[in-house]
């Protein structure tokens, strides 16, 4: 049973925000909280409403007049150009404090917002929380597993990452034979595949298909938001690339629609696996 009466989803761009709303339905509708300009997905179906990203105090108004005892923070949104928001009262007051926030990475910016809706009494809560279907679990997911090359490719891609965590640049990375073929920045894990699919095949160490997509949270991340999230678009890039995988942390990464990334996976020959920690533990 839920430890929430009724849930809030405040909704980015994408279809996570969806999936967690239909799951969340045999609890009763969740109130939906559409981000003005960035929210994409259908709400029709759910009482909603729409906010501006920088109207927070009508955001936590609309949420207490709806019942919302916890609320869970979905989808992409990128970050703003500040001087173009349009912030309410509450947003004003706490736009110096995002700011500041924001020279430190996305991270803190996230942070800064859940620490406020805690402070109004909300519970924030992470997306497996609403549907456990959603994590990824241990092992391969499909037909097909990792080699031993690309092991070695997983453990390196999943140290940069580590490594590059206090920098709070991504949650993502491209290795191939041992050669580091990028780590996503600003871009998204789709900008930074497209653009490993730019490189020749001799980056990849030749002509076949080789290399990993490896994606897991950043060291000391506030896991109840932006965990890594995978999809179908994220298979048919990584074989645009001319990848043989994806591995993400068991555990900590989404699964958007594991059913159809199986699926497409499977059919393109593609390996989709969960690790753990231990096993990619540098000696």
């Amino acid at each position: 049973m839920a430890r929430w009466r009724k849930l809030g989803i405040i909704a980015g761009a994408g279809a996570l925000p969806r999936r967690l709303a239909d799951a969340a339905s045999g609890d009763g509708a969740p109130f939906v909280v559409r981000l003005a300009g960035i929210a994409d997905a259908n709400f029709s179906a759910f009482p909603n409403a729409e906010c501006g990203l920088a109207e927070v105090g009508k955001t936590i108004r609309t949420l207490k007049d709806a019942g919302c005892d916890a609320v869970v923070l979905a989808g992409v949104v990128r970050r703003p150009d500040f001087s173009q928001l349009k912030p309410d009262w509450r947003g004003a007051a706490l736009l110096p404090q995002v700011i500041a926030a924001a020279a430190k990475g996305d991270g803190a910016m996230l942070s800064v917002l859940v620490e406020t809706l805690e402070a109004e009494g909300f519970f924030v809560i992470g997306a497996e929380e609403v549907f456990g279907g959603l994590s990824a679990p241990a092992g391969a997911l499909g037909q097909h597993a990792p080699s031993d090359e690309n092991w070695a490719d997983i453990r390196k891609a999943a140290a940069i990452i580590s490594a590059l965590g206090p920098f709070d640049i991504g949650q993502a990375a491209v290795v191939a034979s041992g050669h580091t073929l990028g780590v996503e920045a600003a871009e998204g894990t789709d900008g930074l595949l497209q653009r490993c699919a730019g490189f020749p095949p001799s980056a990849r160490g030749g002509d076949k298909r080789n290399g990993v997509l490896v994606k897991r949270p950043k060291p000391g991340q506030e896991l109840r938001v932006d965990l890594p999230t995978i999809g179908v678009d994220t298979v048919v890039n990584v074989e645009a690339a001319g990848l043989s995988g994806i591995a993400v942390e068991a555990g900590l990464a989404l699964l958007i629609d594991r059913e159809a990334i199986i699926r497409e996976a499977d059919a393109r020959g593609l390996f989709v696996f969960g690790f753990t920690a231990a096993e990619v533990k540098q000696p």
